[in-house]
């Protein structure tokens, strides 16, 4: 990673610009179609020039799980994987199964990108150009405490209690500095506060990555009180339910306190892309990941010719009325979570099972508040199935996935109409 060059590529402006892993996020989304697809081909050149690097990478990789699985009795690596939540193979599959029977709603939303977009032919470096333009609305870091507390206030006043005390406490290294990194977490220790550093940008991105870090200390918060030390901390499969329930819940607040039919669609939008790119996508990465480790299991050599086709055949079913540009067959190179195998699924459960919390509540279905309030109260006293079982879901036998892919098609009919 540290030696890899992209390449200059020329911007919107046509003035040549060197193109970065950072950055290739910014020139996919660009309105000028040509930068896109210069991204595009630049960034995955790249990494054909190094398939065979990574590909030995990868199988090397995958062949060490297949082997410790089979070194310590386990069915396959999979199950392997598993094993530490108690979670069996078959929620793995019915994500799966679920998903494909949910990719009509997928293609209908790419037929109306397509028009929107008013292209001829809907490539794979046109799905991350944006359908509306982005709000350039400003929020001051006092307005986007308000927002957040007023989205969440549905939580109730205990809930709300552990906002303030983040507010109001110093619990948020806010404002971007020199010398201070990146990005957005949520991180402490079972004495102290969980502290949030973010670097707050003054877009409706900035007001939700603070909603959704605030997820995430509010669930350490509750665990730590009401744990003892070595039950207080909440396995990773439940680890984004919370942070993506106040994304959800920020998302639909804005919307209905929008009076601007831009302002709605923008919001609409941003919903849609979440769950494709969280549920969708992830879904067709842990399908790939099952692939690989189920032909290296039966002695199939995974070349980089292999894993091309793997790749590339799950892009053309996951993207069957869109163009399959042949470049994304290079995509499982640059994926970084293939190397901590069977991980990005939990991705997919766990916004699904978000939906399905926001759902809940907003309905105001009996006890879906105490529940959830009780769930985050767990920390990891539990196996994670049983914890989410609190809130009366029980992922492997009823149809919250199911239902996650309907909010995406309902939401798809909201965005369709609001346009008219």
């Amino acid at each position: 990673n540290a030696d890899m060059k992209f390449g200059k590529i020329k911007d919107e402006n046509n003035k040549k610009q060197e193109l970065t892993d950072s950055n290739y996020s910014i020139y996919i989304k660009s309105s000028n179609r040509k930068v896109r697809k210069r991204a595009f081909n630049e960034m995955f050149k790249t990494y054909e020039s190094l398939i065979n690097t990574y590909a030995a990478l990868l199988s090397g990789t995958v062949e060490v799980n297949n082997e410790s699985a089979r070194l310590r009795n386990y069915n396959s690596a999979l199950e392997a994987s598993l094993y530490n939540d108690d979670i069996d193979a078959q929620l793995y599959d019915k994500l799966i199964e679920d998903v494909h029977k949910g990719l009509p709603f997928l293609f209908k939303y790419y037929k109306l990108k397509k028009k929107v977009l008013g292209v001829d032919e809907l490539h794979i470096y046109d799905l991350y150009a944006e359908m509306v333009k982005s709000s350039d609305k400003k929020y001051e870091y006092e307005d986007a405490k308000k927002i957040i507390r007023n989205a969440l206030s549905v939580f109730g006043d205990e809930y709300i209690s552990v906002i303030d005390k983040a507010f109001n406490e110093n619990w948020i290294d806010v404002f971007e500095n020199k010398g201070k990194k990146s990005g957005a977490y949520s991180w402490g220790s079972y004495t102290t506060a969980p502290y949030i550093l973010t670097n707050y940008s003054y877009d409706y991105n900035g007001v939700s990555t603070l909603a959704h870090e605030l997820g995430h200390s509010v669930h350490s918060y509750f665990s730590n009180k009401n744990n003892p030390y070595h039950m207080s901390s909440y396995p990773i499969f439940l680890a984004e339910i919370a942070s993506t329930v106040n994304e959800v819940l920020l998302n639909k607040y804005m919307y209905e306190h929008s009076d601007k039919k831009d302002e709605k669609l923008f919001f609409l939008n941003n919903l849609l892309e979440t769950i494709r790119t969280t549920l969708y996508r992830q879904t067709m990465f842990a399908e790939f990941e099952k692939i690989t480790h189920e032909k290296e299991k039966n002695n199939e050599v995974l070349t980089s010719e292999v894993l091309n086709d793997i790749y590339y055949d799950l892009n053309k079913k996951y993207f069957s009325n869109a163009y399959v540009d042949e470049n994304i067959k290079y995509e499982w190179a640059r994926i970084p979570h293939f190397y901590t195998s069977f991980y990005v699924y939990k991705y997919a459960t766990g916004i699904s099972v978000a939906l399905s919390i926001v759902s809940d509540i907003l309905n105001n279905k009996p006890h879906a508040l105490d529940n959830y309030l009780l769930f985050l109260k767990s920390g990891g006293s539990n196996y994670p199935l049983e914890i989410l079982k609190k809130c009366g879901i029980d992922i492997v036998n009823d149809d919250t996935i199911e239902k996650a892919l309907q909010v995406f098609d309902d939401t798809l009919e909201d965005f369709k109409r609001s346009r008219k």
